[in-house]
């Protein structure tokens, strides 16, 4: 029977509970966040004692549905000062579901160091873990799977939440064990940090497995996705996403004129082709080392992810995705992929989000602190970060404070959260995305860069602003659910296409959960989820400001297209009206 594991940081004590009739049909993003909101006074301090951290696996990890082993982690985010949720791929996720953890809560503050969080089919326990502390992440993992065993799931965070910086992410291991699959948005590793949590192992040893309610309703929507992913062109094997990874997004955003440059400041960048998902694959074939294709947890069969190798073929680092060769390339002007891998692995190693260190790097230099291109400079930063010098900490909060620090105008956030690889004045469904969703600026909240530049589920001119209200909402109902199952979000790509593969996707969950839900309540569930976030961000003294975009897009033209973001904001404003009356 499914259950929830209460960790009392300030008491070191786990109680076990049941799950509550209201959270039965809930997982991944849909739990934490109605935990959140049930449980956190929104008007809390995000590192005090009432903020909770929440970790949940989606509902069907666990399970035999393809490529479903992603984790929710929620609270409020030191970040932005709203809700968050953060979710990775990873075999934690599954080890989590197999032993029917609907969730970890996590609350209270450990004022006498660092805990470990033991748990397995016996229990749960707190241990001591002062030793984790001052670790790189592969450090702490190398230590925790030589201790506890190879067959675990690890969750951890870097000296970054350490010192309960605003970038900090939550850390998991990847199917062979890396600490590279990142909960990495919204500082929520510094929430963790600010609890005494450093770590938690699962052993899923003996574990029951997820209970399934109808066997073969899940083989028929199993076979259903299955089927839709190995089909469609974005998914299938040797397709786009498992031949380049995720970064073959460069050239496609760069032709576009929607690929973020030099701090926002351009659309294409001259660096794009030598940063791509194509070079990437270029140089893992001609080092002889590293890998395409390659799968953040057991069971995906979209494999979009990388392992990208030194000149000798030796490891440097999992995974160069598009996000991140972006934000610590053409948006910091570097066109190095080897300084912009290095970048990525020191992330990784010392627990920060990719996106918020480059759209952070980007402001620094814009202002002069080091130059546009100059690769080896960011890593200097990087070290900066890692060490907690002065510098250090301004840059470690993020691009909202440091742009405040230095007292520019040009800052690419929303919600005081940096922007990830895709210009709202050139792809403006995504725009919206980035400023109404709860999240603050989040493309994964609702990626309408499926219709704009992919013509995925119909095709949409990404530089008109008609229609990109309706269009960025339904997206973000719809994401919501996709988060709570456990599936990744880029089944999307293939169930927009392919009405058996929707199908497929609701009849997995009916399965588990018992629920007879059709493919049309998916977005309805979803708009559930975002109400609760939505009125824990408004009990948190957001309001309609909040969904602005930066003020210099709405009068800066962006090149190649000499675009500005010309959504008013009475359109902005009608995107949650019938939410919030």
């Amino acid at each position: 029977m499914s259950k929830i594991y209460r960790v009392n940081m300030t008491e070191k004590k786990v109680t076990v509970e049941d799950v509550p009739e209201k959270y039965a049909q809930l997982g991944g993003r849909s739990l934490t966040s109605k935990v959140v909101f049930d449980e956190v006074p929104a008007n809390c301090h995000p590192l005090g004692p009432n903020n909770k951290i929440v970790i949940a696996p989606g509902i069907l990890a666990g399970t035999a549905a393809p490529s479903s082993g992603r984790i929710s982690v929620g609270g409020k985010s030191p970040l932005t000062g709203g809700i968050k949720e953060a979710n990775a791929g990873t075999p934690t996720a599954q080890r989590l579901g197999r032993l029917q953890v609907k969730a970890i809560i996590v609350e209270g503050l450990a004022t006498d160091g660092a805990y470990l969080l033991k748990l397995n089919n016996d229990g749960a326990e707190l241990v001591p873990a002062d030793d984790l502390k001052d670790k790189l992440t592969s450090e702490i993992n190398k230590q925790l799977f030589e201790q506890y065993g190879e067959k675990i799931g690890i969750m951890t965070i870097g000296v970054t939440g350490d010192y309960k910086m605003g970038m900090a992410g939550v850390c998991f291991n990847d199917a062979e064990g890396r600490a590279s699959r990142y909960s990495g948005r919204g500082g929520l590793g510094a929430v963790l940090g600010s609890k005494g949590l450093k770590a938690m192992v699962v052993d899923d040893a003996g574990a029951p497995g997820v209970e399934i309610k109808d066997k073969d309703l899940f083989k028929q929507g199993q076979k259903k996705m299955v089927e839709a992913l190995r089909t469609h062109d974005v998914t299938k094997p040797g397709g786009a996403l498992n031949s380049f990874g995720t970064a073959v997004l460069v050239n496609i955003l760069n032709e576009a004129g929607g690929y973020p440059t030099r701090n926002f400041s351009d659309g294409k960048f001259e660096g794009a082709q030598p940063t791509s998902g194509e070079a990437i694959a270029e140089a893992v074939q001609k080092r002889g080392g590293g890998m395409m294709g390659h799968g953040c947890h057991p069971g995906c069969v979209i494999r979009c992810s990388n392992v990208y190798p030194n000149e000798d073929g030796t490891e440097m680092t999992s995974a160069v995705e598009y996000e991140s060769t972006w934000a610590l390339g053409a948006n910091c002007g570097i066109d190095n992929l080897d300084d912009i891998a290095m970048l990525v692995h020191l992330c990784n190693e010392i627990g920060v989000d990719t996106i918020e260190a480059g759209v952070t790097i980007g402001v620094a230099m814009d202002v002069g602190v080091v130059p546009f291109g100059d690769g080896k400079a960011a890593i200097q930063l990087m070290d900066e970060i890692r060490r907690g010098t002065p510098l250090g900490r301004i840059l470690g909060n993020g691009a909202w404070f440091t742009g405040k620090a230095y007292g520019t105008t040009r800052v690419p956030t929303v919600k005081r959260q940096g922007m990830p690889a895709y210009e709202p004045r050139a792809v403006k469904g995504i725009g919206v995305t980035y400023i109404t969703s709860t999240q603050g600026a989040d493309h994964t909240a609702g990626y309408t860069i499926a219709p704009e530049i992919l013509s995925v589920g119909g095709q949409v001119d990404p530089l008109s602003p008609e229609g990109k209200v309706e269009l960025s909402k339904a997206f973000q109902a719809t994401t919501a659910f996709i988060d709570a199952s456990g599936y990744c979000l880029f089944i999307a790509f293939a169930i927009l296409d392919i009405p058996t593969g929707m199908e497929g996707m609701v009849e997995t969950v009916n399965a588990v959960l018992g629920t007879d839900w059709k493919p049309e309540d998916v977005a309805p569930l979803g708009m559930e989820v975002l109400k609760d976030e939505l009125l824990f961000n408004k009990n948190a003294g957001f309001t309609k400001e909040d969904d602005r975009p930066p003020e210099f897009m709405r009068y800066e033209k962006l090149p190649p297209h000499n675009q500005v973001f010309d959504i008013p904001d009475e359109e902005l404003d009608k995107i949650w009206a019938d939410v919030l009356k």
